[in-house]
């Protein structure tokens, strides 16, 4: 039996069809657009924390069939040959190398666990003693500060005079609560005045501070509640990542020589 090579050629193409249509998610104008740029829009989507399910991929194949459209007409009109796209294009392409550069850097300079370990050992080491729930009434001159003091001790409501009178906004509304902190949270006027209070003491005296003058009262003390080391692992890590790829822009930028 014989076969004629017109026959051979058909039979192959037939059978390289489905291979052929695997590869294309649609022909546009006759030109093919790959399957492979819904893959890259998937992996985008993907990475952002969304589920790709079969409602996402059939919006994602109208996009790059929209997107081959569009281009191609842009095509058409020269847009390609403008000094404007030229322009942008390279933007786009400093962009997506510093991006890579960054990733690569970090890829090649992990945060180890001991690393994240040690630098929550630091934070909890600088955190740890007493913090306060204080309340404050800021004002903006001594003598005035001194009269809300004795009409306090005088039965005056403090949290009232507080709303009224404070010059502390964010404070002020809540009747001076400061909510809890450490000491150190603080500037070092304040920070001063207050540890020497006791549970419901209030300040005989003004404390004079940059921002004015303060009545200070604690309303309690307990010991430093730290987050356990788990709950905060990742907020440690991510902090780290961040602050080595700083160092290594600012290392950048010190040995490059700019004229």
């Amino acid at each position: 039996m014989k076969f004629s090579l017109t026959a051979l050629t058909a039979a192959a193409l037939i059978a390289a069809a489905p291979w052929a249509a695997a590869q294309n998610v649609a022909i546009v104008n006759g030109k093919a657009v790959p399957t492979a740029r819904v893959e890259a829009l998937a992996q985008q989507v993907a990475a952002s924390g969304r589920p790709v399910d079969d409602a996402v991929r059939a919006q994602l194949k109208e996009e790059v069939v929209l997107r081959e459209i569009f281009m191609q007409e842009a095509q058409k009109r020269g847009i390609g040959a403008t000094a404007e796209y030229k322009s942008q294009m390279e933007l786009a392409r400093q962009t997506i190398m510093i991006r890579a550069l960054f990733a690569d850097h970090q890829k090649k300079n992990p945060v180890s666990d001991a690393d994240i370990r040690a630098e929550y050992d630091k934070f909890a080491a600088a955190n740890a003693g007493k913090e306060f729930r204080a309340r404050h009434i800021l004002v903006e001159k001594e003598d005035e500060a001194k009269a809300i003091i004795a009409a306090i001790k005088g039965g005056a409501n403090f949290e009232e005079i507080a709303k009224k009178q404070s010059k502390d906004p964010g404070s002020g509304a809540n009747g001076g609560d400061l909510d809890w902190a450490a000491a150190g949270s603080y500037v070092t006027e304040f920070s001063e005045a207050m540890v020497k209070l006791g549970k419901g003491q209030m300040t005989d005296a003004p404390v004079k501070s940059q921002f004015g003058w303060h009545i200070i009262r604690v309303d309690d003390v307990r010991q430093a509640q730290l987050p356990a080391f788990d709950e905060v692992k990742a907020q440690i890590a991510q902090q780290m990542q961040q602050q080595k790829l700083s160092e290594f822009q600012q290392n950048l930028r010190a040995k490059a020589k700019v004229e």
